[in-house]
Order: C-alpha cells, then sequence, then structure tokens
C-alpha cells in the first residue's frame, strides 16, 4: 500500500503569511531539493549535509531566483514519516509558495494527497492508527480540554491501554487453541477461573472506554447545554450573557423564541454548545408548538440543562415547572437551576427556592441575566458539573466515532466470552469469541483494517499532514 513516490505539499496554512513551510517527503526528497537549492557556499549539497540540520539558500529554476530560503533536513528513519524529509521555509506569499511546489514537481516530485504524510507516517511504522487520527484532532482541537485529550492519544495512551488488552487476550487464546489439539484427552491448559478473572477486568474496562465516549466526543464537539424554561424568564437575555453578544432576540412578547438558537463558546478552555430554545407553556400556535417539541429534544440531547426559573413567580407554580424538567431528565444530566431575576423577584420565592432540596446531579445559582450578576457563578458550574476533573485524571477518554463502535463491538464479544464461561461451552467456542475481540481491538490500532478504511480516515486530513 506505500507509494513510494516523493510527495510534495504547502503544509501552512493557506493564503499571505511571513512565512510558508512546503514539505517533501520520500527516497528523492533530498536529491531533487538539491536540484533547486543554491547556498551561498557553491559546494555545498544537501546531499551531504547531516541529518537535523537547517541550511540557508536560494530556491533557483532555470537561473531565476524565486526565494531566499531555509531548509531543514530529516533523515529515515528518525523523521515523521520515517522516510528522508525536506522542509523548505520561503516567504509567504503564494506566489512564490505555488512557483516552489511548481519547481519541485517539474523535478520529479508529487502533490501530495489529504493526509498523505502522516499515512506514510502510520505505514512505515511510526504510529499506530488511533495516534494517526489523533494527530488530525491535535490539528481542529479548538480548546484546552480537547487538545489535551488529542495529545494524550496522540502519544500513545490509548495505544497503550487496547495493546495491554490485547497481551492479555492473546496468551489465554493460545491456551484454549492447544486444548483444541488434544480434544480426546480432555486436557484444559487455561484455567477457567483465570481466564474468568481477566475477562471480567478486560470486559470492565472495555465498558468504561466504551461509556467514555460520551464525555470525550462533548469536550472534542463542545459541551451541549441546554437552555429551557418558561416564556418570558430570561432564557435569550441569559444566552446573551452568557457568549457576551446579543445573539438572541430578547423581548417582552412571549414566544418570541420559536426555533432552537445554536451557538458554540470557549469558556476557561472548555467549548460549550449551547441551545436557547423556545419557552415551555400551554398554547394552540401551531408554529411555537413546534419550537417547544424542539425544546423537549434538545433537553433529551443536552449534557447540561439550565433551567432558568422566574423569581417574580409564586413559588408553587416555579417548583411544578421544576419537578416538570426534573421527570424529563436522567441522572446522568446535570440539571442548573437558575433563578432569574433575583434583583426584582418575590422574596418568598427566592427564599423557598434557598432551602429546595436538590438531588445528587442538580445545582441551583442565583443571577440577573439582564445586569450579568452571577453569571461567573454560573459558569463555575457549569465546567464542574461535566467531569473535566475525571477527564484531567483518567488515562484514556474516547473521543473517535470510529473507535466507539469498535469499542461496543469488542465489548460485545468479551462479553459472550462471559457468558459462555457461565455455560461451560466448549474451548473452540470460546477461543471464537476471544479471536472476535482481539480482531476488533487490533482494528482501532491498525494491526488489521482495509485500504478502504485508511483511505477514508486519512481523506479528512488537510493537504501537507
Amino acid at each position: 500500500m506505500l507509494d513510494q513516490s516523493t510527495i510534495c505539499a504547502i503544509s501552512t496554512s493557506p493564503g499571505i503569511g511571513a512565512i510558508a513551510v512546503i514539505r517533501l517527503s520520500g527516497a528523492n526528497a533530498i536529491s531533487i531539493s538539491d536540484k533547486i537549492f543554491k547556498s551561498p557556499k557553491k559546494e555545498k549539497r544537501l546531499a551531504e549535509q547531516a541529518a537535523n540540520t537547517i541550511h540557508f539558500g536560494r530556491i533557483e529554476f532555470n537561473n531565476v531566483v524565486i526565494d531566499e530560503v531555509v531548509v531543514s533536513l530529516f533523515r529515515n528513519p528518525h523523521s515523521f514519516t520515517g522516510e528522508d524529509i525536506v522542509e523548505i521555509s520561503c516567504h509567504g506569499s503564494t506566489y512564490i509558495q505555488q512557483k516552489i511546489l511548481e519547481v519541485l514537481v517539474e523535478n520529479g516530485a508529487r502533490l501530495a494527497l489529504p493526509g498523505e504524510f502522516t499515512q506514510r507516517a502510520f505505514l512505515n511504522g511510526k504510529m499506530d492508527l488511533s495516534q494517526a487520527e489523533a494527530v488530525a484532532d491535535v490539528i481542529s482541537s479548538s480548546n484546552a480540554a480537547a487538545h489535551k485529550l488529542a495529545i494524550n492519544q496522540m502519544r500513545g495512551g490509548f495505544s497503550k491501554e487496547i495493546s495491554d488488552l490485547r497481551q492479555q487476550l492473546l496468551h489465554f487464546t493460545a491456551m484454549v487453541e492447544l486444548e483444541l489439539d488434544f480434544a480426546e484427552e480432555e486436557v484444559e491448559f487455561a484455567d477457567r477461573t483465570e481466564l474468568r478473572n481477566l475477562t471480567e477486568r478486560i470486559e470492565n474496562l472495555l465498558r468504561k472506554l466504551k461509556d467514555s465516549f460520551q464525555l470525550g466526543n462533548a469536550i472534542k464537539n463542545g459541551i451541549p447545554v441546554a437552555i429551557v424554561g418558561e416564556t418570558n424568564v430570561g432564557k435569550s437575555t441569559l444566552l446573551n450573557a452568557l457568549l457576551n453578544e446579543d445573539k438572541a432576540i430578547v423581548s417582552d412578547i412571549h414566544g418570541t423564541t420559536r426555533d432552537v438558537i445554536e451557538d458554540v463558546v470557549n469558556i476557561h478552555g472548555t467549548a460549550f454548545r449551547f441551545f436557547d430554545t423556545a419557552g415551555i407553556r400551554d398554547t394552540e400556535d401551531h408554529i411555537e408548538n413546534l419550537g417547544i417539541e424542539r425544546s423537549y429534544s434538545k433537553l433529551e440531547q443536552a449534557t447540561v440543562v439550565l433551567l432558568v426559573v422566574d423569581t417574580h413567580n409564586p413559588f408553587p407554580l416555579v417548583l411544578s415547572r421544576i419537578n416538570n424538567i426534573r421527570e424529563r431528565i436522567s441522572d446522568n444530566q446535570t440539571l442548573i437551576i437558575v433563578a432569574n431575576k433575583i434583583d426584582s423577584g418575590l422574596p418568598d420565592t427566592v427564599q423557598n427556592l434557598e432551602t429546595l432540596d436538590l438531588k445528587d446531579n442538580e445545582k441551583m445559582v442565583f443571577i440577573a441575566a439582564k445586569q450579568k450578576e452571577n453569571i461567573d457563578e454560573l459558569i463555575d458550574y457549569m465546567i464542574h458539573s461535566i467531569n473535566i476533573e475525571v477527564a484531567d485524571q483518567q488515562d484514556v477518554i474516547v473521543t473517535n466515532a470510529r473507535h466507539y463502535e469498535i469499542l461496543k463491538n469488542a465489548h460485545e464479544s468479551i462479553v459472550r466470552v462471559l457468558n459462555g464461561l457461565d455455560s461451560g461451552i466448549t474451548g473452540d467456542f470460546l477461543a471464537q469469541d476471544i479471536r472476535e475481540c482481539l480482531h476488533y481491538l487490533a482494528e482501532i490500532t491498525g494491526e488489521v483494517g482495509t485500504e478502504e478504511v485508511l483511505g477514508h480516515i486519512f481523506k479528512n486530513f488537510c493537504i501537507g499532514k
């Protein structure tokens, strides 16, 4: 599958900048560069220079100077791709960038495909497939938490977890399959008690990895936060305060928000995806009812639910709204009751809310959204409610949808092994389920896979990486 041609691409962002970097990788990367690179020392050739060195000179073609550049040399196998690599740092003119690419192609290189440098790193054994996928996540990370998870995966944290699982299973697979060669003697090489203990540990770890995807995906794409409540309680005002801009229309007219308004904002290194929903109330307006249905839909999808209540309203009414939302969310979601308009609210309502019994997954904060009072306190509740600390402490959080699907399949296989041990099935059936689990785990790291899967993964990379 490894193409032996020398590839080239612009590795910096498109457009004009102070500098740009053009990268070559392949067996002829240095010799091709030598054809167009001219050092102030006329006798100096890149092919004769040591690895991990940089060199000043000019790029020339047909005796025409294109630019003054700095060239970095990396020799195989100690490079990102495992091949010879040359990186040309030139001025950031789009004309210069394209001209250098043009002369590289004329001298024997070809333009790289999306993700081809990282694909070569994978195919040359410089990283496994999960680490290669993490490269794209590092590049696209838009907040501190997502960046930390991607860096951990790129450095092999997830790969090590999977590798350890496979090694433990491989030993018992060999023992179980050895029994099949002595079936007539009814010899048992694999201790069933030890196998069960191992299988239970692996099942527990696979389940934790699989279940971590909900948090990992939320961190990667933004924690989904639904802002819900009755009409005119201040939901849109709160959204504007959180976003620090007038995103949503604010009006005293009931039912102003009839659809879901969505926006993503980075707060203290964590991305939150806010959904300002239509006010929940009884109405005969068909369009408004459609918006209310969407409100309930977003409520189910949210990791954090901000229930905005109006302290102008009597406490029994406020409590009924709280209980209504409580019935619609699960224990895995965080409910933050946002008591709004405390600057002019009813004292009895505020006092009763202060003494309200809260569940383990509930918090309460008193704010005045219009004046942005206590918004920072609300943000602190949001950040601490999504278990970012768990992400910091836990070695591995799954953020990749492909990994999640594979882990689900691997978990199902290992559960079948446990069920088989309980029912006392023969070793050949046990071995089949263990082999299936091993196969799925190998798909994550790329030890088994297809060209179609690799093509799908790397086509989503940017060109030049």
